[in-house]
């Protein structure tokens, strides 16, 4: 199982797909997603985060987020 930190809990995130699941009969989802924003930078979330940020977040919400206990 890949994985990939959380940019916003520091985390590990399960990532799907992949050379490491190849042999695997278990077919397990991504627990996140990259958010691309407006000034070109990207983050990668876990799904918990996502549902804590604003409607339109921007990259300074995801890195204030690492502040806050969820």
């Amino acid at each position: 199982m890949a994985t990939e930190t959380c940019d916003a809990c520091g985390g590990d995130v399960r990532i799907a797909g992949g050379i490491s699941g190849i042999w695997s009969t278990t077919h397990e989802g991504t627990g996140g997603m990259t958010l691309e924003f407006e000034d070109g930078s990207e983050r990668f979330v876990c799904f918990d985060c996502i549902e804590t940020l604003p409607a339109e977040p921007t990259a300074a919400d995801v890195d204030s987020h690492r502040d806050r206990e969820i």
